[in-house]
């Protein structure tokens, strides 16, 4: 009998849903494809006992789409809707050039950015995510499959929030899903605190997803697009168009909120306090208790922000590809042409300042006292500049795992059905049976067990994360 395929979409107008939903039936096996209009999506494929059970199983998840309103359509009639993306200007600043070391050309606008102590992640418009060392050489890259909107580490993890709706974890060789947002969300930013995941959209909203992906509230603020958001232990610090509101972690209720000059366009914390950056031309600072502290003065529209440790000196970057240097009460110490674009995010790391900007540049800036001092007097460091290579990245769309019967080393998962719901346990010794393991979601299959790297308890407990590598087990 040959494949029988139903293919349904939604499509609202005014910004509402655009997705599709796909079941194809071949004999006993079923997969199931769904997105976003005009994006190759995700794909489940689950296999059942007999044809009929899974032609019934079939007919159950087309009818429950129907119901929410989904219709019979033709693939490729309708076409894909642009992504929501920062709208953003850039004009040449009329300030000193600051003392950039090197600079590396990504080759697209770039928003994502992460520094640690051995590398510098930066990720762009056209999805490629680059890792480099400390002098700017390509250590690795990925291609995801839409751009790049941010980029955040959490503990060992580093995650990827891309404009296709989902984020992938890039902390293997390659890509992994590891959280499917609703399609309806439209991600403005992310930011993930032991493995819960708070995403602020086009709307004003946050949302609370679990580790397993699954969303735990919603709450609409009093302004439209939230271009920040914040984690800690103790909720969420969620920037948009009427200020910055802080939402408690576990009910997502209203601890405070203070109201902002401008639209909140990006935002920083350090552990007791957050910084909000807006088109008022300021940076904003509030305790974590939600007390005003401090307001640093710009001469543009605030891109971006970062602090020095503890918040002893600010930094920002404008729309007129400027970078500022203010101490903690406020008082301006210097001002910088970026020299490459407007800073659309920032991070300091030592006394070096590294920004990602409109041109697609990560340039890594000495912000040492006696660097910026040579640099006002017009004595600059000869900048190296270098160049992606042109070499693509590894997709996304590769699921394909090396398989081993060695298991002398790492630990064994085993992928199981729970309801609707495919989860991980651990079955190797050692390990709370009962906690689930937060696992890529587009790698599991029922009854499969998995070699990992390593398994990690969550700082809270309750469920283990898997790290690194991951093989499947042929046994």
């Amino acid at each position: 009998m040959a494949a029988q395929t139903t293919y349904l979409e939604l499509s609202e107008v005014e910004g509402g849903s655009h997705k599709f939903y796909e079941v194809i039936v071949d004999g006993v096996e079923v997969k199931i494809r769904y997105g976003r209009i005009g994006d190759p999506g995700q794909t489940q494929t689950k296999s059942y006992p007999t044809p009929e059970k899974a032609k019934a199983e079939a007919d159950k998840k087309i009818n429950e789409k129907l119901r929410k309103g989904y219709e019979q359509a033709v693939m490729g009639v309708r076409k894909k809707r642009p992504l929501t993306r920062r709208q953003v200007t850039s004009s040449p600043s009329t300030a000193q050039r600051s003392p950039i070391l090197w600079k590396f050309d990504s080759g697209s606008a770039a928003f994502g950015i992460f520094i640690d102590i051995n590398h510098c992640w930066v990720g762009n418009q056209n999805g490629q995510v680059f890792k480099l060392n400390h002098q700017g050489e390509v250590l690795n890259q990925f291609q995801l499959p839409d751009g790049v909107k941010c980029i955040v580490a959490d503990d060992v993890w580093i995650y990827v929030g891309c404009d296709d709706g989902n984020v992938y974890d890039l902390s293997g060789k390659l890509p992994r899903l590891a959280y499917e947002i609703d399609e309806n969300i439209d991600i403005f930013w992310l930011d993930i605190y032991d493995g819960i995941l708070g995403v602020s959209d086009a709307q004003g909203a946050v949302v609370k997803i679990d580790p397993e992906g699954e969303s735990q509230w919603t709450r609409l603020s009093q302004g439209r697009s939230g271009w920040m958001i914040r984690a800690d232990v103790a909720g969420f610090y969620h920037g948009h168009g009427a200020g910055v509101t802080m939402y408690d972690l576990e009910f997502g209720k209203q601890v405070w909120h203070q109201p902002t000059d401008g639209t909140v366009l990006f935002g920083w914390q350090e552990a007791d306090k957050v910084y909000a950056g807006t088109s008022a031309k300021k940076v904003h600072c509030f305790s974590k208790q939600g007390e005003a502290l401090a307001v640093y003065r710009c001469d543009d529209f605030v891109y971006s922000c970062a602090t020095a440790e503890k918040g002893k000196y600010v930094f920002a970057g404008d729309s007129s590809s400027s970078i500022y240097c203010f101490t903690q009460t406020g008082d301006r110490l210097w001002k910088l042409s970026t020299g490459y674009g407007s800073a659309l995010s920032m991070q300091l790391f030592g006394e070096r300042l590294y920004i990602v900007t409109t041109q697609g540049a990560l340039a890594c800036i000495d912000a040492s006292e006696a660097a910026i001092k040579a640099a006002h007097l017009g004595e600059l460091p000869q900048t190296v500049n270098i160049k992606a290579p042109q070499i693509s990245g590894t997709p996304v769309s590769s699921l394909e795992l090396e398989t081993t019967s060695d298991t002398s080393q790492g630990v064994i998962v085993e992928c199981f059905q729970d309801g609707s719901k495919l989860r991980v346990r651990v079955v190797s010794p050692g390990y709370h049976p009962d906690w689930m393991v937060q696992f890529p979601k587009n790698i599991r299959e029922k009854g499969v067990r998995y070699l990992v790297q390593e398994i990690r308890e969550s700082s809270h407990g309750g469920f283990y994360r898997a790290y690194g590598e991951i093989k499947k087990l042929n046994l």
